[in-house]
């Protein structure tokens, strides 16, 4: 493909969740409530073409609306307000999420389809209609470009862009699209200055180890 498809998610969470794997007694289930994406060229010139982004009312595994607990709120920025009045159904989500994409490969910084498609899908008892095999881990890119080991595990989607101090548009981290936006600037980057090929976006990755 002459495209990738740069996003990341946001989920549900509460204060120390991610600590415990999410698995206290009043922990959520980890669904995802937003998706933002990047639309990045890989011709030359390597721009990005497009952004998305959307809201999901996440369900629990009893079908009921799961709430936004206030430090997801506090987190991310979104309030429950905005996710009652523009949230939409997970399949809704994921089908617009794929036609936005043209038929390209997925790439998060991690694995954010797992949250996305094996949690959200399977607590919300709906087939996955994107195959697994389209989701790359950014973070392989990265390593391959020669970003050491040891930063990599430290530093968040969020901070990439000011890692590889690229300029661009004032990011909030924990929003999805920024955060996404920040991958996307970053490989652009790395693409321009020749230390990442398009071809290195064939999947599956072969990754250098460090």
């Amino acid at each position: 493909m002459n495209q990738a498809i740069i996003f990341d998610c946001e989920y549900l969470t509460v204060e120390g969740a991610m600590r415990r794997q999410w698995c206290g007694p009043l922990d959520p289930d980890p669904s995802v409530v937003q998706i933002g994406a990047v639309k990045l060229s890989l011709d030359p010139g390597f721009e990005i073409s497009g952004t998305f982004q959307v809201l999901i009312r996440a369900k629990d595994r009893f079908g009921a609306n799961a709430g936004l607990d206030p430090y997801f709120t506090e987190l991310t920025g979104i309030g429950q307000q905005a996710v009652d009045r523009e949230g939409i159904g997970l399949a809704e989500a994921l089908e617009r999420f794929d036609r936005f994409s043209e038929g390209a490969n997925f790439w998060s910084w991690g694995k954010d389809e797992l949250s996305l498609l094996a949690i959200g899908c399977y607590v919300e008892g709906i087939a996955p209609p994107i195959q697994t095999h389209r989701f790359g881990n950014a973070s392989g890119l990265l390593l391959n470009a020669g970003m050491p080991y040891a930063d990599l595990q430290k530093t968040t989607s969020g901070q990439l862009a000011d890692y590889f101090q690229i300029e661009g548009s004032p990011r909030r981290h924990h929003d999805a699209l920024d955060d996404a936006m920040s991958i996307a600037l970053t490989l652009r980057y790395l693409l321009s200055a020749g230390r990442l090929h398009p071809r290195d976006f064939k999947l599956p990755l072969l990754i250098a180890k460090p």
